[in-house]
């Protein structure tokens, strides 16, 4: 009995058939794994043997000879690349095709006539092969930097967030009623640049007129945009909003601003004349009037003098040579040039100073530091005494400044006019304390002499006694007045 159960047992134990497990997978890996070991303990054995021992193929060749090798290696090449197509093949349907695992013999291996046993090639081994593209999913960012592109912001949110740089499109926002809402949120924060990208989306995605008509209610967002425009020179698209918001004057005036684009000067002057019948103001139409005749009064001037400058008939040409061209230029500016060549010209000349004067209507102070700037600088002191002296009613003359004694002064000095020159005008300062400080920096001895004598001040007179040369006539002058 007992026998019979223990041959029952060892036929269970030999049979090939066995009862199901969830394990078969698990097993076969293991049986594998087995074999893999016992494969290698073999070729250990192998190796372990006598090297000096001759080994034959079946073909009849010595193992390890060279044409063995060669027909080996072409064999297992061979065999190993229709293993590996048939398995490509198998999965196809979720890979590209990978590249052909090139041979697996070492040249150590021909020669010792033995070859490594073919290897699997990893997956991320064959994808990082030379040559091989990458065709393994990106991986997926996070979600948080997908919310730049989202197209669910709320018109508050997204002007939050071009507040703080981000990425963010307006495209989303296609009804008049969402772009509206878009862009008063923009100027709630009180951000310009915010403010001038909404309007920039708004021009090129609305029409003029339902734009022009939303932005006559929104002034903020008007400014923006008419500052745009004049930063951009879209002269055209500005001239029609302000003409659709009835702002003639203005419309005048950048029609105007356009003569500043225009280099050549008779073409110039004849914009200036077409804009003189613009809807200015009064005061306006007068500035561009005076702006028209200037401009045509420079013509003739700088005509005549190029002609007497290159025939050399005028000494002052010839001595003072003109460094720049008096055209387009401002109305002082070309005072002070006809002041410099053609001062004495009659009132009738076009190039006449007084001419001038009375076509612009210069103010006297203006037109005394324009002229006195010129003549001092020209050195003409004559000039310059003949145009502070006046003379009234009864035929007394009397000196008088527009501008004050104390500025002729500084400017006769900064032009290095002689002392005596500067001591006839510092006289003439009212103050006193500026005459004593303007003798004093200037050196006008016999000024400052003069008015501690009419101060009765003989302390500071002994005082400045040492600050004159020892024996010259202001020395002795002072020894004259403290003696009496």
């Amino acid at each position: 009995m007992s026998r019979a159960r223990a041959d029952e047992e060892e036929y269970w134990h030999s049979s090939k058939f066995r009862a199901f497990t969830f394990d078969d997978e698990d097993d076969e890996l293991s049986q594998l794994k087995e074999s893999k070991r016992a494969v290698n303990s073999l070729r250990d054995i192998v190796d372990d043997d006598d090297d000096d021992l001759e080994r034959v193929s079946w073909s009849g060749e010595p193992v390890g000879s060279i044409s063995w090798s060669i027909r080996e290696t072409a064999s297992g090449s061979t065999s190993s690349l229709e293993g590996r197509d048939s398995s490509l093949q198998k999965g196809s349907s979720s890979y590209a095709a990978l590249p052909k695992q090139v041979s697996s013999y070492s040249l150590s291996s021909l020669f010792k006539g033995r070859n490594k046993l073919p290897s699997f090639q990893s997956l991320s081994d064959a994808l990082s092969d030379t040559g091989v593209k990458n065709y393994a999913p990106e991986l997926r960012r996070p979600k948080a930097e997908y919310k730049d592109y989202s197209s669910d912001w709320s018109p508050k949110d997204t002007v939050r967030r071009m507040q703080r740089g981000k990425v963010c499109s307006l495209e989303r926002f296609r009804s008049l009623q969402d772009k509206l809402v878009l862009l008063d949120e923009a100027v709630a924060g009180h951000d310009g640049n915010v403010i001038t990208a909404v309007l920039i989306f708004l021009k090129r995605t609305l029409r003029r007129e339902i734009l022009f008509r939303e932005l006559e209610v929104r002034q903020v967002a008007l400014c923006h945009l008419m500052h745009f425009l004049r930063e951009t020179g879209e002269q055209k698209l500005l001239l029609d909003l302000l003409r659709f918001l009835d702002r003639t004057e203005e419309v005048a005036l950048s029609q105007y601003r356009e003569h500043l684009n225009i280099q050549d000067v008779e073409k110039r002057r004849e914009f200036l004349k077409g804009c003189i019948g613009l809807p200015f103001s009064a005061e306006d139409t007068s500035h561009i009037q005076d702006h028209y005749t200037l401009l045509e009064r420079q013509i003739i001037i700088e005509a005549n003098d190029r002609h007497l400058e290159m025939a050399g008939q005028s000494e002052i040409f010839r001595k003072y040579p003109r460094k720049a061209s008096i055209l387009n230029m401002p109305l002082v500016t070309t005072l002070f040039y006809s002041c410099f060549y053609h001062y004495t010209e009659a009132e009738g000349t076009f190039s006449s100073p007084t001419n001038l004067k009375k076509t612009f209507k210069i103010p006297d102070k203006q037109y005394v530091l324009t002229a006195l700037a010129a003549r001092a600088k020209l050195r003409a002191w004559d000039d310059v005494d003949a145009l502070l002296t006046t003379k009234n009613w009864l035929g007394y003359t009397k000196k008088k400044a527009p501008i004050g004694f104390h500025r002729v002064v500084e400017m006769l000095q900064r032009n290095n006019a002689p002392v005596q020159v500067l001591q006839e005008y510092v006289r003439l300062v009212e103050d006193v304390e500026t005459r004593l400080n303007l003798a004093t920096k200037y050196k006008c001895h016999d000024v400052v002499i003069e008015t501690y004598r009419d101060l009765k001040d003989r302390i500071q007179l002994t005082a400045y006694k040492c600050k004159v040369e020892r024996g010259s006539a202001e020395e002795e002058k002072i020894n004259s007045i403290l003696n009496n």
